[in-house]
């Protein structure tokens, strides 16, 4: 199965050298690799010395470097700011309990989301032990409405309280997820991912229980901790 892509988020601050800035490492994150200063204009529609300049700054600020052959690539930075802001927002660690039987119990790949704006982020994902399996990483970027975890998080529902996909983001691949609800509010969305070949027509009525426990165990949690 393909990694996850990256997608970039399409909120406008009104502050045009700070979304220009994110424009450039968005765009360096959603490529295949490292990316020459054409493709980054070509990918960010940024006139070439913008570009560079940008790309330049956030290079000094080590949030972007520069391979071997010249092309920018995610910078080193990054890292640690990804590994401060995890520890500030302890939620993966509270839900990877109720993740880890979710997974075991249906042999999928098990995720939790939230919110982001117009986009939704993967906070914990754990992998399939299958071979074929759906691979999400941790802090993807993904948007709403497409999917079933994208779909809970712009505000749908579902009076079985769970929400199946069927190759929505991609083809072949179908999901299940469910509300993570604390105080009343919807505040995550856990789900699992696999192949249609093996979660079927109707994967909501196969494993919508096992979500739907997992989610109400991680909204427990998370209430329990006060986070």
């Amino acid at each position: 199965m393909p990694r996850a892509e990256f997608h970039a988020p399409t909120i406008t601050s009104g502050v045009g050298v700070l979304d220009r800035s994110m424009a450039v490492l968005s765009a360096v994150a959603a490529g295949d690799g490292p990316l020459s200063l054409g493709e980054l204009v070509e990918s960010t529609g940024l006139p070439r010395a913008t570009a560079h300049r940008l790309a330049a700054a956030l290079e000094l600020h080590g949030l972007l470097r520069r391979s071997g052959d010249g092309r920018y690539a995610l910078g080193p930075r990054l890292m640690a700011l990804g590994r401060l802001a995890g520890d500030a927002w302890p939620w993966s660690d509270l839900a990877r309990p109720a993740l880890e039987m979710l997974r075991d119990e249906t042999g999928e790949s098990a995720q939790l989301y939230v919110r982001d704006g117009d986009s939704r982020v993967c906070l914990a994902s754990l992998h399939s032990g299958h071979e074929l399996r759906t691979i999400v990483d941790e802090g993807a970027v993904l948007p709403l409405g497409v999917g079933s975890a994208g779909r809970i998080l712009s505000g749908e529902q579902s009076p079985s309280g769970c929400i199946a996909s069927l190759g929505e983001r991609a083809g072949g691949v179908g999901s299940v997820s469910s509300p993570v609800v604390v105080n009343g509010q919807v505040v995550a969305a856990v789900g699992i991912s696999g192949p249609l070949a093996r979660l079927g027509d109707d994967p909501a009525a196969r494993y919508g229980t096992a979500v739907a426990r997992a989610a109400a165990a991680v909204g427990a949690a998370i209430a329990s901790a006060g986070s």
